[in-house]
């Protein structure tokens, strides 16, 4: 005759009779990541050349946003961006929204890093708001930056070309064929650009100059 053995038998009891064995129990689901943000007032070495006196904007009416963002490695990684206090709010929607798409942003980067100079942070892809500057290509233009409610995301992804047709950033005039699909490309009707709409704002990439990483809370 056979036998099961002692601890065998108590353990198959056990587990008939509370129902918790190990193995019959699932892991918990993991947790998806979420925006995370962190909203301060701005110091003064984030502005750096990014601001100087006569700016439209004084510097206790901005604020820096520090928040999480999906990367082009497919990793979640931190950035910042200034911007008008009023503008804090509808940009945690648009990235926000972002996010939960994981739509990759290659940096994002305050405009004091790189001098406050536009050019170089296009050629770099940053990804910035708020900048105290002219319009690139319109220098008798004051840019809508400079009061802090626009955004540039991904400029060599999303070039603008200027009023004389030139491309910035040089790079991004492969991506001027908007037809094709690429990451961190903003497309009509795509996340980025929903979003944007919810809050109100306006996207450059339906300007007769196209300017396809911008957006602002105004249309000019």
């Amino acid at each position: 005759m056979r036998h099961t053995p002692v601890s065998l038998a108590a353990a198959l009891t056990l587990c008939v009779g509370t129902l918790s064995c190990t193995a019959q129990q699932a892991p918990p689901p993991a947790r998806a990541p979420a925006l995370a943000a962190e909203v301060v007032d701005v110091p003064a070495g984030k502005l750096g050349a990014s601001h100087r006196p006569g700016c439209p904007v004084p510097p206790d009416r901005l604020r820096l946003i520090r928040m999480n963002h999906w990367g082009f490695d497919g990793r979640v990684h931190r950035g910042e961006l200034i911007a008008h206090r009023d503008a804090v709010q509808p940009l945690l929607h648009v990235f926000g929204r972002a996010f939960d798409a994981r739509f990759p942003i290659r940096r994002m980067r305050v405009m004091a890093e790189y001098g406050g100079d536009d050019l170089k942070a296009m050629a770099d892809d940053n990804t910035s708001a708020f900048n105290c500057r002219q319009v690139v290509g319109d220098s008798g233009k004051l840019s809508r930056h400079a009061y802090g409610d626009a955004v540039d995301i991904n400029p060599l992804e999303n070039p603008y070309v200027d009023v004389r047709g030139v491309v910035h950033p040089p790079a991004g005039r492969e991506y001027l064929r908007r037809t094709a699909s690429h990451p961190g490309m903003i497309k009509d009707g795509g996340p980025v650009v929903k979003a944007f709409r919810d809050v109100g704002w306006y996207w450059g990439g339906r300007w007769s100059n196209p300017d396809y990483q911008h957006f602002s809370a105004t249309s000019g």
